[in-house]
């Protein structure tokens, strides 16, 4: 059997139940990120490692000051996902012998102007050379109140489903130049029961299953109210993916409250109400049987850019 066989979620499926956590674990594999106990004990420790390959994430040719800023962006989204607080990074940069130094000076110039903009330190790293394409692992370390952090796993049958900003930008480079809802995140944790996060990397299609699914719901959405980009369509929504904006979950009681407050706060993005979440049957326990619109997202090991 091949990858391409199985696919991203079926081999993790095949690989984690193999890992044997400490009892210091609080999320592990599975989850946008991992939360760990220390000694603090209002607060958890934070810890994600997110990459950028050539040809997959970025196309050969692409602004090496892009390229920097998404591979430092994609872990921080994931920290928005859970409410936390990005505080130090690890750089990796695995590069061929033939690349221009002046484009790898770019290239971390990218990542500090990112790193920056949330106040990141990047503290070390490691680099290797290689034949192949270009690769950049970031792995970010952080934190997130005890009573602030977010899973994918908490969303309950009744729950209202929202995203932040619009669906499918990727066509428009979007993808490159996105800013993590950090803010956003925290505001949200701080005045309501968020009780399901995450970000949506992989498209809605990829993305709401999963979270879902780790819910241990089902779901509907109104696919005619989700927010596109301009000249984006509803497969492009749905489909393309790396549009690195919420999906979360929020009792219903909550939601007219939150979309005034979210118009004060935020006025500038969007908010919008897709859909909500439903109690877990046989039919609801795969996008495709649950949601035939919701067909697509990406798969890694199945799909090329």
């Amino acid at each position: 059997m091949k990858l391409r066989d199985l696919g991203e979620d079926r081999l993790l499926n095949e690989l984690l139940p193999r890992l044997s956590p400490g009892k210091a674990v609080v999320a592990g594999p599975g989850d946008d990120c991992a939360l760990v106990e220390t000694h603090d004990r209002g607060r958890l420790l934070v810890l994600k490692t997110d990459c950028v390959v050539e040809d997959v994430h970025f196309l050969p040719g692409t602004n090496a000051l892009d390229v920097g800023w998404k591979a430092m962006m994609r872990p921080l989204s994931d920290f928005a996902a859970t409410s936390a607080v990005p505080q130090y990074a690890l750089v990796t940069l695995i590069l061929s012998e033939r690349i221009d130094v002046a484009w790898v000076k770019q290239l971390y110039q990218g990542l500090r102007r990112a790193a920056n903009r949330f106040h990141v330190s990047i503290v070390g790293g490691e680099t290797s050379s290689t034949p192949g394409p270009i690769a950049i692992p970031v792995s970010v370390i952080g934190f997130v109140e005890r009573d602030r952090w977010v899973s994918r796993g908490g969303g309950k049958p009744g729950d209202d489903l929202f995203v932040t900003g619009q669906l499918g930008g990727a066509l428009k480079r979007k993808h490159l130049r996105f800013i993590p809802r950090l803010m956003e995140s925290r505001w949200l944790t701080k005045n309501f029961s968020i009780h399901a996060m995450m970000d949506l990397s992989d498209g809605l299609g990829a993305d709401l299953p999963r979270l879902a699914r780790a819910s241990k719901v089902g779901f509907k959405i109104e696919t005619e109210s989700l927010p596109l980009s301009r000249g984006a369509k509803i497969n492009d929504a749905i489909s393309k993916g790396e549009d690195y904006e919420l999906l979360f979950a929020v009792p219903r009681r909550e939601s007219k409250r939150l979309q005034k407050k979210w118009s004060r706060k935020f006025p500038k993005l969007a908010l919008t109400h897709i859909g909500s979440l439903t109690p877990q049957s046989a039919r609801s326990l795969s996008a495709a049987a649950g949601n035939p619109q919701l067909r697509g997202g990406y798969v890694h090991f199945q799909q090329s850019s």
